[in-house]
């Protein structure tokens, strides 16, 4: 399945053709930050909005209406996939995503089912719903984790500061670390054509733990896998966006692995990281999310800076080097498309 070409400035970047300005999303631009999703929030759990199409649909189309951006990222959460592997997906006020019933064994690994992804079905219903009332004003993005980045939260059961349990079965049992890791793509990979036959343009790839690792470990263990799920999604014909972070260090690596657009976070310079994968993709980034709490003098310096880093080259997508953080004040983020959209090198 190949979808039909769409235009718009921010699908003309990924490819690294030129467009009139430069096209600017942001990462968790539908969230805590806006007063529309915490009313929604205060009725609903973030897995109650997830299912239901419904509400994830309006969270979505929330800040393409308040602040102007060039795409549209559809609500869900990296974790969805696990249930219907058989994992227990819960989330814990004040601790984040938990699951009951981490994967430490032969038997966990054995266990997982790689058959039920129309459960996911509700992500594909909440994407047609948010194109159906965007009408082509802009792209809708799909995304998935990384196959690293879920296993680690399989693993050790929610989020980690270590990674000692993921890195203890990488070390020691490398045959279970691979069946599990190709049983993560088996999953992922339907997921995410999943997201493009209900009208999704583009994919983001989420590595949002990888930086937990060193660069010879990434090659061994995790580069095979993202490079494997996105060579799958890129098969629809959709641009691929891979993103990890901490993992400036051995971007390359990060790039050999895949993607037609790559994330940088806020700790790299972009123009090196640019340069360093010989400008043969397509670049996204880089604004520290928490420059968006400055004065707007000097955010935008920041933005400028970022603007002028990375010239006039075709391939450029205006974002922050992570998610946008709840006490953001929102007048800023839309300051912010306003100055990329304003911005003459």
């Amino acid at each position: 399945m190949r979808v039909a070409p769409m235009t718009s400035r921010f699908l003309d970047a990924c490819r690294r053709r030129p467009t009139d300005v430069r096209p600017v999303w942001f990462m968790r631009q539908a969230g805590r930050y806006l007063k529309e999703y915490r009313q929604i929030r205060a009725r609903h759990g973030i897995l109650d909005i997830c299912k239901r199409p419904d509400l994830a649909a309006t969270v979505t189309l929330q800040p393409v209406e308040l602040l102007d951006v060039d795409a549209a990222i559809i609500f869900a959460d990296l974790l969805l996939p696990v249930e219907p592997m058989g994992l227990r997906l819960r989330f814990a006020t004040g601790e984040g995503p938990v699951i009951d019933n981490p994967v430490r064994t032969t038997d966990d690994v054995d266990s997982l089912s790689t058959t039920n992804t129309d459960d996911l079905g509700y992500v594909g219903e909440a994407i047609q719903a948010v194109v159906r009332a965007l009408a082509g004003k802009a792209p809708v993005i799909g995304f998935v984790g990384a196959p690293f980045t879920m296993a680690s939260y399989m693993i050790e059961g929610g989020a980690s500061r270590n990674f000692i349990r993921t890195k203890k079965m990488m070390y020691a049992d490398e045959t279970l670390w691979r069946r599990l890791m190709g049983k993560i793509v088996d999953v992922l990979a339907p997921f995410a054509h999943l997201q493009v036959t209900a009208g999704a343009r583009a994919v983001q790839v989420f590595d949002s733990w990888v930086g937990a690792l060193a660069s010879d470990d990434y090659v061994r263990f995790a580069a095979p896998y993202s490079r494997a799920l996105i060579e799958r999604i890129r098969s629809t014909g959709v641009p691929v966006i891979h993103f990890g972070t901490g993992a400036a260090g051995y971007f390359r690596e990060l790039h050999a692995a895949g993607g037609d657009v790559m994330g940088v976070d806020w700790r790299s310079n972009i123009d090196q990281a640019w340069m360093d994968i010989s400008y043969r993709s397509a670049i996204q980034g880089n604004l520290d999310p928490v420059a968006l709490f400055a004065p707007l003098h000097e955010l935008r310096t920041k933005v400028h800076e970022i603007l002028k880093r990375t010239g006039t080259r075709p391939g450029h997508i205006f974002n922050l080097g992570h998610g946008i953080l709840p006490e953001t004040p929102p007048e800023n983020v839309r300051a912010v498309v306003q100055m990329v959209r304003e911005f003459h090198p």
